[in-house]
């Protein structure tokens, strides 16, 4: 919606000022599937993962060990009920780690996913502005944005995107 609006404000704007606008568009998910470092941060965003995943699993099951033999202890009646107390206690503290984990999980996958996308998207913005001043043009749109409900081919800097990035696809 929000885009809805700003496209409709910069159409508005060019025809109010009487000054013939250049438009483009770029199909940007296109080019991005491209750009052989995209799959090289996906691949080391997923490894990143996996090893994350596996320490928050690790941990779950070592606590599920501990609290199935707590149980077993309980129902065999070889745990005092002071002893049982003190050592649930000390799962709930564990559970409430994991939790804390699962949350640092959330934050350390964000930092990553910047650390390695953003000088891949710094690159993309660059030969997008470069291609946008070189030809012209006022407002380039992304195709992928849903918005442009009508453009012609001729308007299409994807190709000019992709040369600019060094993609021969």
């Amino acid at each position: 919606m929000k885009k809805t609006i700003l496209l409709t404000i910069a159409l508005a704007f060019a025809a109010a000022t009487g000054f013939a606008q250049k438009f483009g568009y770029c199909n940007t998910t296109q080019i991005l599937t491209l750009i052989p470092e995209v799959k090289a941060a996906d691949s080391d965003l997923k490894a990143f993962q996996t090893q994350l995943n596996k320490r928050g699993q690790d941990m779950v099951k070592t606590l599920q060990d501990k609290d199935t033999e707590l149980q077993r202890k309980k129902e065999q009646g070889t745990i005092s009920p002071n002893d049982y107390q003190t050592q649930a206690t000390k799962l709930q503290e564990e559970q409430e780690k994991i939790s804390k984990y699962e949350q640092e999980v959330m934050a350390q996958m964000a930092q990553k996913r910047e650390e390695l996308y953003k000088p891949i998207f710094d690159r993309f913005n660059k030969a997008m502005n470069d291609v946008a001043k070189e030809n012209g043009f006022s407002l380039v749109f992304d195709t992928n944005a849903q918005v442009l409900l009508y453009a012609d081919e001729s308007l299409d800097v994807t190709k000019q995107v992709k040369a600019k990035l060094g993609i021969n696809n």
